[in-house]
């Protein structure tokens, strides 16, 4: 370890003078040398008047848009000259080695004390020469007292002390390449990194980065600038800068302090500085070490642009190595102030698509407080804890070095989140302004909801900004008629008979009414899709199963019934466009080709059954998504004579041999198929899957309007005799006959769909069976907020879990038959609870009673309360003894 120097006398520096101009913000910026003819110049004495004379402006830093210097600046309004106080203190120790590597012991030490404006790169190699001047330089080089490092007495109030698990002895290598920036540089042959549709991270230059051209042109640091302190110091206390010069014999002997260089002792969970593909520098933690390479993940940004470094530097390498912690990245977290700008993560936006918004800081917690409960905070990301060794397999957001001081910002682009109107100029007792979530909220200040301005975009002045002037724009909506009489509003006027024909539509950018209610542009005559879109796309547990990302792990690509999982990856990207916040409306024309390549049917202009396309849009997903890799042969169960629970418990185990997916977890149920031959008397009981349940719709009662859901539901539980084309082969008579059939819900799943059959087709017996069809115009009158299954499910009920179902979507149709008229949707928004109306591209308030028409179509509930998987059966197969036994399914024999 490296011992302290004994005390020396410091090498005196010549002082400098540092002109500084007051502006209107209390702020000192540089200004031009002075004119020493003016009155107020000579008031200083003439030892300062001489060394102001001989002064040369150097550039500090200062933004160009702050200074006041250049041709036709107008003098500044107030200019005062000081000394320099606080010059750099540079305290260093002479380390040598032996040939064989060994450490010797401090030979002699010193100290330099060096101005702020100095060149740092001049002053380091002033300190190599003046420490070690028999020493070339390959034979010398220096480390550097790291800046995470904490000193004994001076650990943070909370978080790690140390950025890496094994700390060393707290210094680290100096790199000389950040003090002779370079431009940006790539392999020959190669082409700059691009990121999809444009989206800039850390691969491709984000907003904000200096250009090449520019980076270029950079000067070298001045050790000021290299160390964050201000030109004059006054405003910091004395700085002080821990070196160590080490030196070896000879070029070809080793370091003897080899071992204690970052490469050698980075683990998994160890936070560094990282340079992306543009020789961008950001804040990352380790995710994984191997013997040549490293791989990181980059602070603030998605998983996805995590990159692979190699470990230790190579010549000829194009990507540096990993640097010690805040050596080439600022550490703007400890210098935040009331006042500053920062960006912050959109509250509503996806964790794998997030949405950057600007915003000012109000307050800044103490270092070390009880850390207050986040609300309205953005999704985040979530790591094992523990980083490598030592997890404890809980997960949680990324806080880097473990800190937990937060601060308070307002987002102005959130102001349309909050219910009620912005509390303006509201404090607390101690000054601090009242939370207002997610427009005015705390966040941790080293968290991957913040990250310094202009990390991720550029922002306009006064573009959205009420601080410059400018004001977020609102959500547009319509609003619709609550009446449930009311006439249909046609928005489109159709293009040759083809709604939405004739136009190239993109999607638009702009605020959505609420996250994830987006209009959808009718693509020709695909207002079905829209509305069926609108529907599925509220089924809370999967879509947040898409948007996390966690369908990409379960993709069947090699199922022959799926669509090797491009079907699923559409509708993922689909509800990212959807709940992203960037678009007020969207063309879904991947997902309406992706799903045309695989469905011919749909692979047209024409107008479809909006339920046709609901069972293939489901079965599809599930088919893409099927966990079951090879799906051995099964035979049906024939349940007579068998009893009823254990009946169901076998055919649910054969199911789960072909079909295990999300959607067989929240969509599917059960149902008790009883058939008896009218001829014979043989009966056929199976237990056979359902997604949806088609209702007949009875007529009404005589003067009165509507009918109720229940008598369509007493209808289904009656039973039906079924016609010659659905006729059954009686195994006892060798022929097919028109079977009783008798339907009873075994259970029912999370998420329901009711199929109101409104359209018949019937034969005219007076024109040689020509096939009628119409429409049944009846109103169902349905409930919103409460339907009781309990009644109608046959199979075990549970207490925590009851049948008891909340409408969340509808299926409008207005038209003569399922194949012609128009679709829309209305939809009970998963997130805010509010009510919308689609027609295609518009998007309007609404109410679950504005639904109750003649013409809704499809009914989609959710369970109100608890949940169950496989509707049940997961909880009936553990009750059984033999319910979870190994089944195996049969090889299908070959047929010549």
């Amino acid at each position: 370890r490296a011992r302290r120097p004994p005390p020396a006398r410091p090498v005196e520096f010549r002082r400098r003078v540092v002109p500084v101009v007051l502006d209107g913000g209390g702020e000192t910026v540089p200004s031009p040398p002075p004119d020493m003819s003016t009155p107020a110049r000579r008031s200083y004495s003439k030892l300062m008047q001489e060394a102001m004379k001989s002064r040369t402006f150097e550039d500090d830093g200062t933004p160009p848009s702050r200074r006041r210097d250049g041709p036709g600046a107008a003098p500044p309004p107030a200019t005062t000259y000081g000394v320099e106080l606080r010059p750099v203190e540079f305290r260093y120790v002479v380390v040598g080695g032996a040939s064989d590597g060994t450490v010797a012991s401090a030979t002699h030490g010193g100290m330099v004390l060096a101005s702020r404006a100095s060149p740092a790169a001049e002053v380091l190699g002033d300190i190599l020469r003046a420490a070690a001047p028999d020493s070339d330089g390959e034979c010398a080089r220096l480390w550097r007292r790291g800046p995470c490092y904490a000193e004994r007495g001076h650990a943070p109030a909370s978080g790690r002390t140390s950025a890496t698990a094994d700390p060393g002895d707290g210094y680290e290598v100096l790199d000389a390449d950040c003090l002779f920036p370079a431009p940006p540089l790539r392999p020959a042959g190669t082409t700059p990194s691009r990121t999809p549709r444009g989206r800039s991270g850390p691969a491709s230059r984000p907003a904000g980065s200096p250009s090449p051209a520019r980076a270029s042109r950079r000067e070298p640091p001045t050790v000021g600038r290299w160390l964050g302190l201000s030109p004059r110091g006054d405003g910091d206390a004395a700085a002080v800068v821990d070196l160590i010069v080490e030196t070896r014999p000879s070029p070809a002997a080793a370091w003897s302090r080899s071992r204690l260089q970052l490469d050698s002792r980075i683990r998994v969970g160890d936070y560094v500085d990282a340079q992306d593909s543009a020789r961008k520098w950001y804040e990352a933690v380790v995710r994984e070490v191997d013997e040549d390479t490293v791989k990181v993940h980059f602070v603030g940004w998605g998983s996805k642009w995590d990159t692979t470094l190699p470990r230790r530097r190579r010549e000829g390498s194009a990507m540096p190595p990993p640097a010690p912690l805040w050596t080439r990245t600022s550490k703007w977290r400890e210098r935040i102030a009331v006042g500053d700008e920062v960006e912050i993560r959109e509250s509503t936006s996806v964790v794998q698509r997030p949405k950057w918004h600007r915003a000012v800081v109000l307050a800044v917690g103490f270092e070390g407080e009880v850390p207050r409960e986040i609300e309205g905070g953005a999704p985040l990301e979530v790591y094992d804890d523990g980083g490598g060794e030592g997890k404890t397999g809980r997960k949680r957001p990324l806080l880097l070095m473990g800190r937990t001081r937060q601060v308070l910002v307002e987002v102005p682009q959130e102001m349309h989140n909050i219910p009620t109107s912005p509390l303006r100029h509201k404090t607390n007792a101690g000054g601090v302004p009242i939370p207002q979530p997610p427009f005015r909220r705390w966040v941790n200040l080293y968290s991957e909801e913040i990250s310094r301005i202009e990390t991720h975009k550029t922002y306009k002045k006064g573009a959205g900004w009420s601080g410059g002037g400018g004001s977020a724009s609102s959500p547009a909506t319509l609003r619709y008629t609550m009446e449930s009489k009311r006439e249909p509003v046609e928005i489109m006027k159709p293009f040759n008979g083809i709604h939405g024909g004739g136009f190239v539509r993109e999607s638009l950018r702009g605020i959505p009414a609420a996250r994830g209610t987006v209009g959808l542009h009718n693509l020709g005559n695909s207002c079905y899709m829209n509305s069926i879109l609108q529907c599925i796309n509220q089924i809370k547990p999967i879509t947040g199963y898409f948007l996390e990302g966690d369908y990409q792990k379960e993709l069947n690509k090699a199922n022959p019934l799926g669509s090797g999982g491009r079907v699923a990856t559409a509708y993922g990207s689909f509800l990212n466009d959807i709940w992203g916040g960037e678009y007020s409306v969207v063309a879904p024309r991947i997902l309406k080709q992706t799903v045309s390549m695989f469905a011919q049917q749909f692979n047209n202009n024409y107008q479809h059954d909006s339920q046709e396309f609901c069972q293939y849009l489901m079965d599809g997903l599930h088919e893409d998504l099927n966990r079951v890799r090879e799906k051995p042969y099964v035979e049906a169960v024939e349940a007579f004579g068998m009893e009823d629970g254990k009946a169901a418990v076998e055919s649910w185990r054969k199911h789960l041999l072909r079909h295990d997916s999300i959607f067989v977890d929240y969509t599917q149920g059960m149902h008790r198929s009883h058939l008896t031959c009218p001829a014979c008397g043989k009966e056929s009981i199976k237990f056979d899957v359902y997604s949806s349940i088609s209702l007949p719709i009875v007529p009404a009662k005589e003067g009165s309007s509507s009918v109720p859901l229940k008598a369509c539901l007493d209808q289904f539980a009656v039973g039906e005799q079924l016609d010659e084309h659905n006729a059954w082969y009686c195994p006892s008579c060798k022929r097919h006959v028109c079977a009783l059939k008798h339907i009873q819900l075994w259970n029912t799943p999370d998420v329901i769909v009711l199929h109101m059959k409104r359209f018949t087709f019937e034969k005219c017996p007076d024109e040689d069976g020509k096939i009628i069809r119409r429409k049944i115009e009846e109103t169902v009158d349905f409930p919103i907020d409460r339907l009781d299954l309990s009644p109608y499910v046959y199979g075990p009920k549970y207490e925590d879990a009851p049948p008891v179902y909340r409408l969340f979507g509808v299926s409008e149709h207005t038209g003569a038959t399922a194949n012609s008229g128009h679709y829309t949707a209305t939809v009970r928004n998963s997130g805010d609870g509010n009510w919308y109306r689609y027609n295609d591209s518009h998007v309007g308030s609404s109410s679950g009673d504005a639904a109750v028409t003649g013409g809704a179509y499809l009914l989609f509930y959710q369970r109100i309360r608890g949940s169950l998987r496989w509707a049940g059966m997961e909880r009936q197969m553990k009750d059984d003894e033999d319910g979870f036994k190994e089944v195996t399914g049969k090889k299908r024999r070959n047929r010549r």
